[in-house]
């Protein structure tokens, strides 16, 4: 059965001679395309989100998943290392969505995060549907020419990083298949609170709330630190070989460095371990990227509050493999694709 990767593949190389006859720059194959301009390179990145499929509505509240629409489209500008600068949306709901306050809330969430980012909406549709909702979510970034970090620049010798921790938005999509629920927590003026967050409420708002790494895809782009990046979208093994693959390389990474979410420990999470979920989850949206080894001590140890962590190093092998124990072993990639398994998650 052909997989999702495929067929992105096969029209990749359909469209590759269009997108050079003009001032396409970077197509389809990496997490945003690449347009260039006069002064700049425009950053353009589309995500779609399926009722059932990537969100159920039973999991979820209308402003969240307002959040998680632009959330996972700023994950990607902030992978080619750009800054996020205007948004277009288009949203299908079913009748009986519409006559509810659905909408109205459904974008509270969004504006709540465009404002933190500074995102304009500038545009987008909205439409009905037969009987589940559609979301269309387009981001616009900016960058320098030079600045645009791909997929494809890693090298032998390059050090890898992530930056926060990772496998918290898996466990909290396994306590929200086993039948937990999301706490709303609101303060008077109907804002959510955050603070004093139980472990399994922090883990359910990994899946459902997740914070792009916007200031740490700017710096590591503007400063021109990152030979690579990807977002973390489909997990740790999966992306990680995208951006071997994309870059030429392989790569090595050591088990026991891997910053997997202290949360997880704490949960009533059974029949997998932490690393599993940190290395094939995914949705942790957080990023990968590779460093030369001269620009190690240019990286903030924080930034915003969030870590990055050397993790392991890319080699000239082309295999992906792990350091577990001691023992070394292929890390095969394991997370999501939409053709392969029924998952509601995106």
């Amino acid at each position: 059965m052909r997989g999702e990767f495929d067929f992105i593949e096969t029209l990749r190389r359909r469209t590759e001679r269009q997108a050079k006859a003009g001032n396409v720059s970077l197509g389809i194959g990496d997490d945003a395309a690449v347009v260039n301009s006069k002064n700049t390179s425009l950053v353009i990145t589309a995500d779609l989100l399926v009722e059932e499929i990537d969100f159920r509505l039973d999991w979820t509240t209308p402003q969240f998943l307002g959040h998680k629409a632009l959330a996972v489209s700023l994950s990607d500008i902030a992978a080619m290392g750009a800054r996020p600068r205007f948004a277009l949306l288009s949203l299908g709901v079913p009748q009986k969505i519409w006559r509810t306050k659905f909408v109205d809330q459904f974008y509270e969430g969004f504006f709540r995060l465009a404002r933190d980012h500074s995102v304009a909406l500038i545009g987008g549709d909205t439409s009905r549907t037969p009987d589940r909702i559609v979301i269309d979510s387009i981001v616009l970034g900016e960058a320098q020419h030079n600045r645009v970090t791909r997929r494809s620049g890693a090298k032998p010798g390059d050090l890898i990083y992530v930056t926060g921790m990772l496998g918290g938005a898996a466990a909290g999509l396994r306590l929200l298949q086993s039948g937990k629920k999301i706490k709303i927590r609101t303060r008077s003026n109907g804002a959510s609170r955050t603070t004093k967050l139980s472990a399994q409420e922090k883990l359910l708002r990994r899946q459902l709330l997740p914070s792009p790494r916007v200031r740490w895809g700017r710096l590591l782009g503007e400063k021109n630190l990152a030979t690579a990046m990807i977002d973390l979208s489909d997990g740790l093994s999966s992306d990680l070989a995208h951006l071997c693959r994309a870059s030429g390389v392989g790569a090595v990474v050591d088990a026991s460095l891997i910053p997997v979410d202290s949360s997880i420990s704490v949960a009533p999470l059974k029949e997998i371990s932490a690393l599993d979920l940190a290395l094939h989850g995914g949705e942790d949206y957080e990023l990968l990227f590779t460093v030369r080894p001269r620009k190690r001590a240019l990286l903030p140890q924080k930034l915003g509050g969030i870590n990055a962590t050397l993790i392991g190093e890319i080699t000239s092998s082309k295999r992906i493999e792990i350091v577990r124990e001691g023992h070394t072993r292929a890390l095969k990639p394991e997370g999501f694709q939409h053709f392969r398994r029924a998952l509601p998650r995106k």
